[in-house]
């Protein structure tokens, strides 16, 4: 229901002020005017603002709850009036974030402080967990999720990247267990896997024709952290698969060789979700530019 902004702020101010007359003097307006506006605002409103008597005057529970939204608004747009007078546009109150936990840690995290720098007037909270929260019961303002996202209704997405899972081993452990020239060589090497809801996690790849392959890998040891995996591959220990951002560097420097270069994994999206809100916050418009402005370039590097 459309009102005029300024008859809500006259309708604070006598809240405020306590009386029709208090509120006038406040506006320099008559006690008639405000009278007015008042009556017209109801009227609009289909309800009772005030209880009125001849010495006082108290709201209503349907003014109450009128006023605590009006003043909040009204307080919300002196605030941003007061940003483009300063010609800034600054991000306050809490930024809650939810994250797979070492993907967050490795890029959200630097993310994020580099804008909270920029945002002197802004708390930010991550959270890190692999589980998939409830971003409206857990109350966050957005989350990185990694995969297929399910349909929904009460989230908004924007895709910031994909990535792949690689198959990989160091040099010294190649040199000395042998070269892994077809899947069914697996089956012959020391493999390090991820066990995932107490159930072993499949190794999913597919050749250059796009033919997908699903492989229950004979692992010897089991860890529940990609991290841990890595270490222990870097360690000459074993084959891995392990998802392309977490080890793009010591592949670039030859430190890790991708094994069965010809197979990789289907691609993984990567989004960026936020509740489905009739309006969205400008601390959550502006963390979401960051992601998709600055990710996408660093997924790359």
């Amino acid at each position: 229901m459309q009102t005029e902004l300024g008859t809500i702020s006259i309708f604070v101010t006598v809240v405020e002020a306590g009386s029709f007359s208090n509120a006038a003097e406040q506006l320099h307006l008559t006690r008639s005017a405000i009278s007015k506006s008042i009556a017209r605002l109801e009227e609009r409103l289909k309800v009772t603002l005030f209880k009125r008597t001849t010495r006082t005057l108290s709201l209503t529970a349907e003014g109450a709850l009128f006023y605590e939204h009006s003043q909040r608004a009204l307080t919300e747009i002196n605030t941003a009036e007061t940003l483009l007078d300063q010609g800034r546009i600054n991000a306050t109150g809490l930024l809650r974030i939810s994250a797979p936990v070492l993907f967050g840690q490795l890029y959200v995290t630097p993310l994020m402080m580099e804008f909270a720098q920029q945002h002197p007037d802004l708390q930010i909270e991550l959270s890190f967990n692999d589980r998939t929260v409830d971003l409206i019961e857990d109350g966050f303002d957005l989350a990185i999720r990694i995969g297929t996202l399910p349909d929904s209704n009460h989230l908004v997405a924007r895709k910031l990247g994909d990535h792949r899972m690689l198959l990989c081993a160091t040099p010294a452990y190649i040199q000395r267990s042998g070269a892994v020239n077809s899947l069914d060589d697996l089956q012959q090497h020391t493999t390090i896997a991820y066990p995932y809801s107490g159930h072993l996690q499949k190794w999913h790849l597919q050749d250059e024709k796009k033919q997908v392959y699903s492989i229950n890998p004979k692992a010897k040891l089991l860890l529940n952290d990609m991290q841990a995996i890595k270490n222990t591959v870097l360690l000459h220990h074993g084959i891995a698969w392990l998802p392309d951002w977490l080890i793009h560097k010591e592949l670039h420097e030859g430190s890790l060789l991708q094994v069965l270069a010809n197979f990789s994994s289907v691609d993984f999206p990567i989004h960026v979700v936020w509740p489905a809100l009739p309006y969205m916050p400008l601390k959550t418009r502006l963390a979401i530019d960051q992601f998709v402005v600055q990710l996408p370039q660093q997924l790359k590097t």
